[in-house]
């Protein structure tokens, strides 16, 4: 039986950087806040294409 997707919900938690559970989840090569920015993009994406790769194995 094929599955159809009709809507995606994506979630993400954002913390500040003065936050203590920040500084073990931002990692430590992000200098600027544009690299930040860029590295949280990458990991939620990443993320999402990994939920959507395995949905696509059932």
């Amino acid at each position: 039986m094929p599955v159809h997707v009709n809507e995606v919900i994506i979630r993400a938690t954002v913390t500040e950087p003065g936050n203590a559970a920040a500084g073990a989840q931002a990692g430590a090569g992000a200098g600027t806040p544009a690299d930040a920015k860029e590295e949280m993009i990458t990991e939620c994406v990443e993320q999402v294409l990994e939920i959507i790769r395995r949905e696509l194995k059932r």
